[in-house]
């Protein structure tokens, strides 16, 4: 008799699923209250209803599937018992053949005490073995003929050696350290494109230690707010995930992460994103939960629709440079804005256009959570190269108008940080159809040789034109 939810699988049915229904319809959130109210077993139901999960994809627990191997071998029967909805619980038992399967019919949650009255009742007192891992599946193991258990915490070990003598322990999944998981969960390397907060420091050459300071603040309140909407979208986005060559490696959807901590890691951060956008300014921080609530929109609903998506991708790296604005107290120059939309615009599209380019590489269906095709790629790049270039072009018309003789001394140098970022942008694009642009454009830039390469050469132009 196997437990399903992080006994057989490394992760909880019942908070996935939630989480992947708010990922889809947001607006239906009180309906979640609504069910729970009816019982458990009924909220179950109706998320299971709901519910896009491909047994396949699940994260198994090698350890179990090892002992459920040795079971089959020596002829026993292997039956799978859960409290989770009879739709899922079937769906996997179906998945890896097992003999039969036990399950909450959406009356009656088959947890705990009710779960070994089911048992008893099919097979008797001491008449199964049974692997489960939490204090839910105590009642269980004491009418199990011997108990089995799959990473049980200290706490629920020590009861259950209370009620049975011996034990069975099955090895821990082997995998990355659990702080290296947490790393890769908030994601500190998606940090560097917060440095763009720094751009209204060098265009306004507003270089004092009260600007550096609160740049430096700036920075950081941004860093912790992504990470939070970080977490926020793997925790909807953990079955697409799944479904897709590398992102199956994240941590909710390999299972080393619990999707229940990530819920309460994600307001943790939030909050210290705001406590420290409140010591810049309280203009600061508006600037920071407008971010905030548009990340939040592009999470659940906006990353849906078809170049709206991008859109607001650019219009999310162009906030943090209106917050670095913000948060050093200059004006936002126009020329700025109308630079980085376009700017920021070619390099969300860039971004689709390699993720299309990895499920078309990997001969993957098109993305359900994506409104984009395989045949969108050319036309992807075609709209990155026309934002890039529009880009470029507004430069050109910013050095030609009398605003840059307030800024600069030697505006007529500046027109050769043109080329380089013409150079720059085609070159983006031409990796991008290489399949050679594998992170996010603002991270690749910040990180590849060349980029910075050019980046030097655009601040000594700079520097020279003061």
């Amino acid at each position: 008799m196997v437990d399903l939810d992080h006994t057989l699988i490394r992760t909880d049915l019942l908070v996935e699923t939630a989480f992947g229904f708010l990922g889809r319809q947001p607006l239906q959130a009180l309906n979640l209250l609504i069910w729970l109210s009816r019982g458990k077993a009924t909220l179950k139901r109706r998320l299971a209803e709901a519910a896009e999960i491909t047994p396949a994809d699940l994260p198994y627990d090698t350890a179990v599937l090892d002992r459920i191997a040795k079971a089959r071998a020596v002829g026993a029967e292997v039956y799978l018992a859960s409290a989770s909805d009879e739709r899922l619980v079937k769906a996997i038992a179906d998945h890896l053949q097992f003999d039969g399967w036990f399950a909450s019919d959406g009356v009656i949650n088959l947890s705990a005490e009710a779960k070994a009255k089911r048992l008893v009742e099919a097979f008797g007192v001491g008449g199964f073995d049974y692997i489960g891992d939490s204090r839910a599946d105590l009642p269980v193991w004491a009418q199990a003929r011997s108990a089995i258990t799959a990473g049980p915490s200290r706490a629920t070990a020590a009861r259950l050696a209370a009620v049975k003598s011996q034990v069975e322990h099955l090895p821990a999944p082997e995998g990355r350290p659990l702080w290296r998981s947490w790393m890769k969960l908030i994601r500190p390397h998606q940090w560097a494109k917060n440095a763009l907060v720094g751009l209204p420091l060098l265009t306004a050459h507003a270089f004092t230690a009260g600007a550096a300071l609160n740049t430096l603040l700036a920075f950081v309140a941004f860093s912790l707010c992504a990470s939070s909407v970080y977490i926020i979208n793997d925790l909807v986005d953990v079955q697409a995930d799944r479904a897709h060559p590398s992102k199956r490696q994240r941590p909710f959807a390999s299972g080393e992460v619990e999707v229940l901590r990530g819920a309460v890691v994600a307001p943790l951060l939030l909050a210290a994103a705001a406590v420290t956008g409140s010591l810049v300014s309280w203009k600061f921080l508006a600037v920071l939960a407008l971010y905030y609530l548009a990340t939040s929109a592009y999470t659940f609903v906006l990353k849906r629709k078809m170049m709206i998506d991008v859109v607001t991708l650019a219009g999310l790296y162009t906030v943090r440079v209106i917050g670095g604005a913000v948060a050093i107290g200059v004006p936002m120059s126009e020329w700025l804005l109308s630079f980085s939309m376009f700017i920021f615009l070619s390099l969300a599209l860039i971004k689709r256009h390699s993720e299309m380019a990895v499920r078309l590489d990997a001969g993957m269906p098109d993305p359900s959570n994506r409104n984009y095709r395989s045949s969108d790629l050319p036309v992807l790049l075609a709209l990155a190269a026309a934002a890039g270039y529009s880009a470029v072009i507004l430069g050109a018309l910013y050095l030609s108008s009398p605003a840059v003789n307030t800024v600069y001394h030697h505006p007529k140098v500046l027109w050769l940080t043109l080329p380089l970022v013409l150079y720059w942008v085609s070159r983006a694009i031409m990796l991008s159809h290489r399949r050679d642009m594998h992170d996010d454009p603002i991270v690749f830039a910040l990180t590849d040789r060349i980029s910075l390469a050019t980046a030097v050469l655009v601040g000594v132009i700079g520097v020279v034109a003061l």
